[in-house]
C-alpha cells in the first residue's frame, strides 16, 4: 500500500464507532503520531510496535485513546509499556485484520512526516 491512507480504505466493519466520529479518532491518532512517534516496526505480519517520546500526560493520553479504540474495534490489542523517556505502544490483531494493521502502521509513518497544527 502506498500514499496517504484514506479512512474508507482501512476500517473494517466490524468497527463499531459511529461513521461521524471515525474522522475524529483518525485525527487524534494522526496527531499523535505526528507529535509523538520516534519510531515503528512490523516485528511480524500481526504485530505493530510503536515507540512514542515519554512526556508529562502523554502515557495517559496514550492510554485513553487505546482504550476508546479498543471499545469500538475489539480486534485490536493494545499494550502501553511506559519508560522514563519513551512508550512503547504494541499493536496486535487476528489474522483476518492484517490489513488494517498495515494501514495503520502506513498511517503513522505518514503522520510523523508531516506537521500537525
Amino acid at each position: 500500500m502506498t500514499g496517504v491512507v484514506t479512512m474508507t480504505t482501512w476500517v473494517p466493519r466490524s468497527c463499531t464507532l459511529p461513521t461521524t466520529e471515525q474522522p475524529l479518532r483518525v485525527a487524534e491518532f494522526d496527531a499523535l503520531f505526528a507529535e509523538r512517534l520516534a519510531g515503528s516496526s512490523l516485528p511480524d505480519r500481526l504485530r505493530l510496535e510503536l515507540v512514542l517520546t515519554g512526556g508529562e500526560g502523554v502515557e495517559e493520553r496514550v492510554r485513553d485513546l487505546v482504550a476508546r479504540e479498543s471499545g469500538c474495534c475489539s480486534f485490536f490489542t493494545f499494550t502501553v509499556t511506559p519508560g522514563p523517556e519513551q512508550i512503547r505502544l504494541h499493536v496486535e490483531v487476528d489474522g483476518a485484520h492484517e490489513t488494517v494493521l498495515d494501514a495503520l502502521h502506513e498511517r503513522a509513518a505518514t503522520a510523523a512526516r508531516r506537521d500537525v497544527p
